[in-house]
């Protein structure tokens, strides 16, 4: 028998993970659906080869090398292949067990969804369980006042995905943010299922915490673009947002512990 076609397009972006990879691309093949996936690696010096030849036999592809940044590797990857949904997962995020598979039955119900998401959780480097993304029914007041959506825990119809350009490749840090705006203004508000359906694994590599400044520089940039004008909430909370969190981080935790004793 033939293998039943794709139903799902999922980048992989990836850049010196490959402590993470493994359990990334696990999650991904143990949903149940039929996908395809394709690792765009960034030209990783770790062990990230060694895993994705390990996973190669049920790969779209992949390939390592520099490239132009995230987004640019998400395009690239996506544009490889051609089932009617389309995904990406960071390196170091997982789905939990028929998550997809809940994002994928409810945009086949909803068609008129330019794309669908649900709930998340944030793990640390060892997956414990540390808080639950925030996560809302879509509104445009909400979504301009946070980013409401989390990311891994999405799922966008391809044909909407190709209309808006995919991904925003002057962007690094809120080019999903980014991405719902687009899909909303030119197809409509985005599909919202209350279910858990990812794991976002924070860790103190990751672009949000390491360049939280530029992160949050471009979220306003993009309220800004989409709804006009920016809300005094990204105001009052610059401070926290960027500065504290900033400078709050283990490494400082301890060592202000080791001057104080």
């Amino acid at each position: 028998m033939s293998n039943p076609l794709p139903r799902v397009t999922i980048a992989v972006s990836s850049l010196n993970q490959g402590r993470f990879l493994g359990d990334a691309l696990q999650s991904i093949f143990s949903q149940n659906i039929p996908v395809e996936v394709f690792v765009a690696d960034g030209g990783s010096t770790d062990d990230t080869l060694s895993i994705i030849k390990k996973w190669e036999s049920r790969l779209m592809g992949w390939r390592s090398h520099p490239d132009n940044g995230q987004a640019a590797a998400i395009n690239e990857s996506i544009a490889k292949g051609k089932a009617p949904y389309v995904a990406w997962l960071n390196s170091d995020d997982l789905y939990l067990p028929g998550g997809l598979s809940a994002l994928l039955s409810a945009l086949e119900q909803h068609p008129e969804w330019p794309g669908v998401y649900a709930q998340a959780w944030n793990v640390d480097a060892r997956l414990k369980r540390k808080s639950k993304v925030w996560v809302q029914p879509f509104s445009e007041r909400r979504l301009a006042m946070f980013c409401i959506i989390s990311q891994p825990a999405t799922l966008i119809q391809r044909k909407m995905w190709e209309a808006v350009g995919g991904l925003r490749e002057d962007l690094h840090m809120a080019m999903d943010y980014d991405l719902w705006w687009r899909l909303y203004r030119k197809f409509g508000p985005l599909g919202y299922i209350e279910r858990e359906v990812a794991l976002n694994r924070d860790h103190d590599q990751t672009k949000t915490k390491t360049r939280r400044k530029r992160h949050y520089q471009e979220a306003v940039a993009v309220v800004r673009e989409h709804y006009g004008r920016v809300p005094i909430k990204w105001w009052l909370a610059w401070p926290i947002s960027v500065w504290l969190r900033s400078w709050i981080t283990p490494q400082n935790f301890l060592e202000n512990r080791r001057i104080k004793h």
